[in-house]
């Protein structure tokens, strides 16, 4: 069984798209999926779908199951902000570690997706990173725009994921022109760092970690 947490570089940047269309992918190749947003706080007058309905779509789960109602925060702000406007009480990492709870038996692939970029502040007392590093995932996917400013982007938010085995997703990619290319190369070539390009990249390497093919 792996554990995956998707981190992005910035808010907005697809982390629930990549998550969604990787799970639906694993799902229909007979993976057993599951999905977690820990906390979610979002526009309450935007008629679309929250993260947690579009993951809850992608594995069969309901949204509730994929975050708590309680840790719904329907004020678009950093969720321990948004918490604090909506006057509720606060939590911490632990918490929401703590309140993680996965279908039995377990899944084959569980994957958590957390709030913004890496120091995004996700509760009252840590960021992504943080939460990141309490759970000790098997894989953090690491969500980018692929254009201009990615290097930047990547390198600061692989710095805050050290010593955990981070996966590279540059998102969008396909709309750049030629900076999309040489801005792969520069991180994999000078940076070190292992880089994919679409959902079914990973859920291929996913698929073979769990013994599972996918075609």
């Amino acid at each position: 069984m792996t554990l995956v947490v998707c981190v992005g570089t910035a808010t907005e940047i697809g982390k629930t798209w990549v998550g969604a269309e990787v799970l639906s992918r694993l799902r229909g190749d007979g993976v057993t999926v599951a999905a977690r947003k820990p906390v979610q706080s979002y526009d309450g007058g935007d008629p679309g779908p929250t993260d947690a309905d579009v993951l809850a779509a992608a594995t069969g789960e309901h949204p509730n199951d994929v975050c708590p109602g309680e840790r719904w925060l329907q004020v678009p702000m950093a969720p321990p902000m948004a918490a604090a406007v909506l006057e509720r009480e606060p939590f911490t990492v632990a918490d929401l570690v703590s309140e993680i709870r996965w279908p039995e038996p377990e899944p084959d692939v569980r994957w958590v997706e957390t709030v913004g970029g890496p120091r995004s502040p996700i509760a009252f007392d840590g960021d992504s990173a943080d939460l990141c590093a309490a759970l000790a995932p098997d894989l953090v996917v690491l969500v980018a725009d692929a254009g201009l400013g990615t290097i930047n982007a990547v390198r600061l938010s692989a710095q805050a994921l050290v010593d955990l085995p981070v996966l590279v997703m540059l998102n969008r990619w396909g709309f750049g022109g030629d900076v999309e290319g040489l801005n792969r190369a520069w991180l994999t070539d000078r940076n070190g760092l292992d880089v994919v390009v679409s959902p079914r990249a990973i859920a291929e390497r996913l698929g073979r970690n769990t013994s599972h093919v996918v075609e």
